[in-house]
């Protein structure tokens, strides 16, 4: 089983295909398109979200990288990663992070890393928006 998956990936098989065109492009805050999630895993108020770039450009390799902004009193509830990891690195703000069942403190210029079979969740604890980057790289699904 495991040679055929190996040989379906060598192959190309669900390997999100990326024109030259696409590969080298370039978007401006403007073209971008910011989500506005409610409750985000069972969080408290919404949260944006900015998509940078998917698994497609990513070939493959990548869920998201985003911006992601909380604004005061807001959170992303705690949940799981499962063949994923996820980093957040705070840009700005403050908040109270959740690693498994530890709580810490996080300020403009931490960053936090959540493996395969772990979880996280974060709240904006500050007066102002707590705003960081987010990565969800994919683990081996094989």
């Amino acid at each position: 089983m495991k040679e055929g998956i190996a040989r379906r990936r060598k192959e190309g098989y669900n390997k999100p295909q990326i024109t030259e065109k696409e590969r080298i492009k370039m978007t401006t805050h403007q073209q971008r398109r910011v989500e506005r999630v409610e409750h985000l895993a069972q969080g408290k108020g919404h949260v944006w979200i900015e998509r940078l770039l998917g698994e497609r450009e990513m070939n493959g390799k990548c869920r998201m990288y985003a911006k992601v902004t909380l604004e005061p009193g807001c959170s992303i509830g705690y949940h799981e990663h499962h063949q994923e990891s996820e980093t957040y690195y705070i840009l700005s703000g403050r908040g109270r992070y959740q690693d498994d069942d530890r709580f810490e403190e996080v300020a403009a210029g931490s960053v936090t890393f959540t493996g395969d079979g772990h979880g996280h969740g974060l709240e904006n604890t500050g007066e102002e928006d707590l705003v960081f980057m987010a990565l969800i790289l994919l683990g081996d699904r094989g």
